[in-house]
Parts: structure tokens; sequence; C-alpha cells
């Protein structure tokens, strides 16, 4: 009764203040390039252990990238019945995976709780793009007809989020973000709101990626956007180092429970961290190129501190969006130096893409996991492979070792085609 006549307490304040739901993390799961289970994930980031190798997916061969971060071990049939993993495509397995991990961590009963109140919103950047490659191989080689019945519900972008909520029996709010690579973290800030909305009670989302093929593959090469470090893959991504030269393509899914703090105090939930801030902007500069000075992700950072009503100074870890190429490294270098002052110099910086290489539509939601990690434990994940300082990246990036230090507040961004912005702010949780 204690811990209900609290809840209810927070609640009518706030509806009396006019003041807006707090959202807390109450559940986490990844499955990652570095294990399938968030701690094992989390041990990798400390250790400084890479999940990149020589690429199994799909073949390379004359592509001028061949290796990748790609989810080893993963049978989907530990997640799910047969018949089900047999209708998905690859990242929408994925993410059930990781949303159930998330379910069991939060330990949500979904026999006893209000599943019209309960919700799912995901982000991914493609969907099953495999599946189209393979499916558009049938086409060619035997003709329409033998397409599978499954083609269109299974490549779909939303049928992540479609087969969670089918799966788990979750009939609340649901939507999909596809903003490229800002799309999990956008997808998370969406979610807090639509909790502060008063429309949910609780939010299964992150975000989900498995666009490994050689189409996807080829896109990418011809930009020149990843990587030719082939003959050391655990070296070849290096976020912010002189040397860098393309990301390194990856898979995986990263799910948080978001829930309103009154219904997890009702509840006795584990409460992780608090998602106190969001922001989202937009460079209108260039389909695929940054902003060089940064200006859209300042606003974005600026923006998610302004919503938890915080200052720059305040924040004690930046997870960066880090993603091992000339102009992203660069140009996010610039805006931090811009919002921070001379206080960028003193916040440890690291990239979780070092390890795992780039989830795309996904990165955000592995991120916010590692960070809210950060947070508990007060251990900050490394930055692999920083061994060449470039003058243009001249922060504290936590070079290749982790460190210790109390994380009370963090952000962790997110920077997608299309000029797409997006920042989360989550701090340490206190009633």
């Amino acid at each position: 009764m204690a811990v209900e006549a609290q809840a209810s307490a927070l609640l009518e304040r706030a509806f009396a203040q006019g003041q807006r739901r707090r959202v807390v993390v109450t559940g986490m799961g990844a499955i990652t390039p570095l294990g399938l289970m968030v701690e094992e994930f989390w041990r990798g980031l400390v250790e400084g252990r890479s999940g990149i190798g020589p690429m199994t997916l799909c073949d390379p061969t004359g592509l001028s990238c061949t290796i990748a971060g790609e989810v080893k071990g993963f049978d989907p049939l530990n997640y799910m019945e047969a018949k089900e993993a047999r209708r998905m495509a690859r990242f929408s397995q994925l993410a059930v995976a990781a949303a159930r991990g998330a379910i069991q961590s939060a330990r949500l009963d979904l026999e006893r709780d209000d599943r019209d109140r309960i919700g799912v919103l995901l982000g991914n950047g493609n969907g099953g793009f495999p599946t189209t490659e393979e499916q558009a191989r049938v086409l060619f080689e035997k003709g329409g007809m033998r397409v599978t019945p499954f083609f269109m519900p299974m490549i779909l972008p939303n049928m992540a989020a479609g087969q969670v909520s089918l799966i788990f029996g979750l009939k609340g709010y649901n939507s999909t973000v596809i903003t490229a690579c800002a799309a999990a973290t956008q997808a998370m800030g969406e979610a807090a709101e639509v909790i502060r909305r008063g429309r949910a009670d609780v939010m299964v989302t992150g975000g989900t990626e498995a666009g490994i093929s050689q189409l996807g593959l080829a896109g990418f090469c011809v930009m020149k956007a990843l990587t030719t470090h082939n003959d050391e893959p655990s070296k070849a991504s290096r976020p912010f180092d002189a040397k860098r030269d393309g990301f390194v393509p990856a898979e995986g899914a990263g799910i948080l429970i978001l829930e309103s703090l009154e219904h997890a105090l009702l509840r006795d939930a584990p409460i992780l961290a608090e998602l106190a801030g969001f922001g989202s902007s937009a460079d209108a500069y260039h389909i695929v190129a940054p902003d060089a000075t940064g200006d859209g992700a300042l606003k974005a950072m600026r923006w998610a501190l302004e919503d938890a009503e915080l200052s720059p100074q305040e924040v004690d870890y930046i997870n960066a969006h880090g993603t091992s190429t000339l102009l992203n490294d660069a140009a996010e270098t610039r805006a931090i130096k811009r919002l921070f002052g001379e206080y960028a110099y003193r916040v440890p910086i690291s990239s979780t893409k070092s390890m795992v290489g780039h989830l795309l539509g996904g990165s955000g939601g592995v991120e916010a996991v590692a960070v809210v990690k950060t947070i508990q434990e007060s251990i900050i994940h490394p930055t692999l492979n920083y061994e060449f300082p470039d003058p243009d990246c001249d922060l504290d990036y936590v070079p290749n070792q982790a460190r210790l230090g109390e994380v009370r507040v963090a952000l962790s961004n997110s920077f997608g085609f299309g000029g797409q912005n997006a920042c989360l702010v989550f701090k340490k949780f206190e009633g």
C-alpha cells in the first residue's frame, strides 16, 4: 500500500501542477555482435572486445568491404515458434528476441497488466533488405508466382513492431520510425512522449536492423561510406581516429522498456534509469553528408537538454554517434564543442560502434542499453582503435580502455542520412 500511495501521490501532484509524467527505464534486451544478452554485450564493451569479423551472411566477393559486425549464434527458435520465425525477416526476429529479454528483465506480467496500455514503437532503416534481394532472385530466375506469399509482410519496415505486438499481445499505441541511422533513438524519444501524453503506461521501444546483403553492401561501397580495412577486422572501426576510412556494417537489436514512473512504482518494477529528455532536428543540408558546422546535431543535443531542464555543464558522458567516417566524426566533434564550449574537453565521449560496427537504424537501441549500463555501473566503455590523433577530433574519446567514473547525466546521439538528428538524455534515477 505504501508503494501505491507513493505512485498515486506522484500522479496527483503532477496533474495538479501541470507537470508531465516522468519516464523511467525498467528493462532492457540486446542482441548484438558482442553477445545475445545485455550482460554479455556490456562485458564485451567494458573489456574493449571487437565483435567485427569476416562477413558470412552474404558473399562480399568483388566489393570493397568484406567485414561486418554480425550477430553470432542466433537461433530464432530460442525466442519464438518455428512457424512464427518462418514468417519473419531477420530484422523482426532480432527485435522479437531482444523484446523478450527486455520484457523479462522488466518483470512485466503480461497476463495481469492491461495490454491496451502497453505499446510498441521501434526504429529501423530498411526493413527486410536481404529478403527483398533473395525474393528478387526468385522472381528473375523462377518467375513471380514462386515468390513466397509472406514476402510483403516480411519486408515491410513496420513489421518488427507489428510482430512484437502480435507475439506478446500488446494492443496499445503502435508505430515505427524510419529515419535512417537516427531511427532507434528517435523511436525511444517518441515512445517517451507517448507515455507523457498519457496514451500508454508502458512502451516497448528501441531499434533493430539486419540488412547485410550484397545489394545493400554494394550501395554503400560505391558511395565509399564503408571501410576498406578488411585485413584486420577488429581494427577497422576507428571512430575519431585520423586513419578512419568508413563505417563497418552491422546488425542487431536493442530494446528498452519505458514506463511512467507511477506505473513502475505501482508494480514495484526495477528502475534502471530515467529518460529525461529528447531532441530531434534536421540539417536541411545534404542527402547523405552531415552539415560540416554540426548545426543540426548541436540543435538536437541542445533541445534534448532543454527538454530535460538540464545545462550542458551537468552532462557527465556522451555516447557519440561516432561512425568512423571522416565527415561525421568531425562534424559531431564540432557540434559538441559549439554546445559545450571549454567544458567539451572535460566530458568523456565514447563510440559503441568502435566495437560492434554500425547497426544503422538499430544503432541507437544498443547504444541506449550501453548508456543505461554506464549509469548503473559507473564505468565508461572505451572507444576502441583510437591510435592516431586527428586535429579535427581532439576531445576525450576514452581511448582503448574503460574508465571508472560516476555518470549521473548522459547524452546518446544518433544522426542519419537525410540530415535527421536525434538525441536522448538519460539520468540516474532519483525518486
